[in-house]
């Protein structure tokens, strides 16, 4: 669902005729991520229909997200004299005055919000905060138990419980509290690494490490995590920086705009896009050079499927900010899935130009070359990342690949042994060794070997099965090859190849029904040119011989 088609639902249109053309031309507007022309036509829309809380509220929305705060907090506060009553409209009121730093004015907004609404998620949430930044963390921690009260499994209540407690250095209930949450919620990140700060905290080093390791299992690109870690182990045992992590643990549990992001992120995670949005744009209003919440966003068009308005805020991170060769590798991804090899082959040279060292932008500079057909240049830059990291299996592999595919199999073999030499637990390059010996009928008692340590690591890839029923063929024992081989297309029934080479066993079989049959599913799905060829010979020769034993 693209953002703005849940808006849409929720409020019937203006009665007049006026404002409703205009409305609906917004909405469609706000559909397609066009914000300038969704707010040229909400205008039009108010200018129709002044009295039109619902008109005014989306309005204003639009501004928030084109970061024009005062115009918003004037359609806010339209829209509250119109509707005193509506809770909505005072809540989006309280985050625009939140914003914009005028904080006196958005407690009392969302204090009005909790009297017409009091189990009102987000308003508890947000004025919680607002307290606890003050320091009143008794009527913090008064107002979010509520939620927690009113509802055991609230996580959002019970996270930020927890938080308002570690602001308050209040450390064993807030661990309480983060543990609840995760009762809830295993594998919500901010909840591990705000938890982990903690136990660093309560000098609980090895807890804390635990942690983080969870966290980069999940995200192994969250590189601040990563050094953080990496200062815990160089100082493990160490505590005498405890109380710089109190302060710090303090500072960042009372800061609203990292609270905006964080309750961003739990939206995000549980597929809110649109309000994760609009937590997003308040930050990015208060703070446009927040590149990392602007990621945030961008990831959330993404994940709705607004793909163009993805790009356009993935290309608003700068060259300079840890987190550009990302962006840049996500915009080209999008482009592929799209068709457009052309344009992400064109954004990671453009990327690499600014970044020429980011071995990550290589990588993908190197697997866009390949799909490109371009092979010569993927193999001189995983070429260049291997002279640089001649101990990275992943990059071994990838090289031996690329070699192979080239048709250059001594030096695809040589890296591939070389990948497995530094990582004997490589599936993937277990199995390409093991395939490749088998494709060419060598060392098949290696290649088996080989294959069937890939299969222990992954016992139901399809394609490491594959490999096995193709090492009993190419040994002439047909019928076990048939056992692996269906096996195999009942685990990646999509693949032609997988499909090809169980009609080879077949026919070895004398099954040619069979293998008739394999044969043209597999050509309904070939899409490389050479192996369709192929499969209608196959066929052919098949159709051909059946009629020759026909006519004796």
């Amino acid at each position: 669902m693209e953002l703005g088609a849940a808006e849409t639902r929720q409020e019937p249109p203006p009665p007049e005729a006026p404002a409703l053309a205009s409305f609906l031309a917004g909405t469609l507007a706000m559909n397609r991520g066009d914000q300038d022309q969704a707010a040229e036509h909400f205008e039009k829309a108010v200018a129709a229909d002044p009295n039109s809380a619902m008109l005014r509220k989306r309005l204003a929305a639009i501004y928030v997200r084109q970061g024009r705060l005062p115009d918003a907090l004037q359609q806010c506060q339209a829209a509250v004299a119109i509707e005193p009553t509506d809770a909505e409209s005072r809540l989006m009121l309280a985050d625009v005055l939140s914003t914009v730093g005028r904080e006196d004015e958005a407690i009392e907004e969302y204090e009005s919000v909790l009297l017409l609404d009091p189990n009102h998620e987000q308003a508890r949430l947000l004025l919680g905060v607002l307290y606890a930044k003050r320091g009143d963390f008794d009527r913090a921690i008064a107002t979010l138990s509520y939620l927690t009260n009113q509802d055991s499994n609230s996580f959002l209540g019970h996270y930020y419980l927890g938080r308002v407690y570690a602001a308050a250095q209040q450390f064993k209930p807030a661990e309480d509290e983060y543990l609840t949450a995760l009762r809830i919620n295993p594998q919500s990140e901010p909840v591990l690494i705000d938890l982990a700060l903690l136990y660093e905290a309560s000098q609980r080093t090895d807890e804390a490490i635990a942690l983080y390791e969870q966290v980069l299992k999940a995200n192994p690109r969250r590189s601040n995590i990563r050094r953080r870690l990496g200062g815990l182990y160089a100082r493990q045992r160490k505590f005498d920086d405890a109380l710089a992590q109190f302060r710090e643990l303090q500072k960042v549990d009372t800061d609203e705009q990292d609270t905006r992001t964080k309750i961003g992120l739990i939206l995000l995670e549980t597929g809110e896009y649109d309000r994760a949005a609009n937590e997003f744009s308040l930050v990015l209003a208060a703070d446009p050079d927040n590149h990392r919440v602007r990621y945030y966003l961008a990831s959330v068009y993404e994940q709705s499927g607004n793909t163009d308005r993805a790009i356009e805020e993935y290309r608003r991170i700068p060259p300079d900010h840890e987190w550009y060769g990302d962006a840049q590798r996500v915009i080209s991804h999008l482009q592929q899935q799209r068709g457009d090899l052309d344009g992400a082959v064109k954004t990671i040279e453009h990327a690499r130009k600014q970044r020429p060292d980011d071995e990550d932008l290589i990588d993908a500079q190197a697997v866009l070359y390949r799909e490109a057909g371009r092979l010569p240049e993927a193999i001189a830059l995983m070429d260049q990342l291997v002279a640089a990291h001649p101990d990275n299996d992943r990059y071994q592999f990838t090289l031996g690949a690329l070699y192979d595919e080239h048709k250059d199999k001594t030096q695809g073999i040589q890296h591939m042994q070389r990948a497995i030499e530094l990582n004997p637990e490589n599936a993937p390059a277990l199995n390409y060794l093991g395939y490749t010996y088998a494709e060419q009928g060598i060392r098949l008692d290696e290649a088996e070997d080989l294959i069937r340590r890939a299969l222990a690591i992954s016992p139901h890839d399809g394609f490491y099965v594959d490999s096995l029923g193709w090492v009993y063929f190419q040994r002439g024992d047909y019928e076990k090859a048939i056992e692996y081989l269906e096996h195999a297309v009942t685990l990646a029934s999509d693949d032609p190849t997988i499909a090809e080479h169980l009609g080879d066993a077949y026919k070895q079989a004398g099954r040619t029904s069979d293998a008739l049959r394999i044969y043209r599913d597999a050509l309904s799905r070939a899409t490389e040119p050479e192996q369709a060829e192929r499969l209608r010979s196959k066929i052919d020769d098949l159709q051909r011989a059946g009629s020759r034993r026909g006519a004796s």
